[in-house]
């Protein structure tokens, strides 16, 4: 999983339905927001997994002098120009310190899902052998 970056006409399913008329480029610099409405940060990156090309993670700039929280797109939503995450920001601030602008590994990506209390989505019926992973590349560097 990496950071968006240029990336070429793709859109997200945010929020449970398609909303082919959100670029998730234009998630970039949105104001965040938790599941009572207060303000988290800004989102900083987001994150293309690496199989689908989708979005799937953002991180968010939690303060001036703090660090990117990842915050999971699906659930979240876009409502009134904001993206709207269904968790309380203080889940959100504990999540683990990834760094960002890097790839985020199918183990860190993991934790993350572990981290919210989401069920880790599977890549298909099969199990992954070592390496084969579905998670993410930085968009742009291909």
């Amino acid at each position: 999983m990496w950071p968006l970056v240029g990336l070429a006409e793709q859109h997200r399913s945010v929020g449970g339905t398609v909303q082919t008329d959100i670029d998730p480029r234009s998630l970039i610099g949105r104001r965040a927001l938790d599941s009572d409405g207060a303000k988290i940060g800004t989102v900083d990156e987001v994150y293309l997994d690496d199989a689908t090309g989708q979005p799937e993670w953002a991180a968010v700039r939690t303060g001036l002098f703090s660090r990117d929280a990842f915050v999971p797109l699906e659930p979240s939503e876009v409502v009134d120009g904001q993206l709207r995450v269904p968790f309380p920001k203080a889940l959100i601030k504990d999540a683990p310190d990834f760094g960002v602008g890097r790839h985020l590994s199918p183990e860190q990506e993991i934790q993350l899902y572990h981290h919210y209390g989401m069920d880790v989505p599977s890549a298909g019926t099969e199990a992954p052998g070592p390496g084969d992973h579905d998670f993410g590349r930085l968009a742009g560097e291909d």
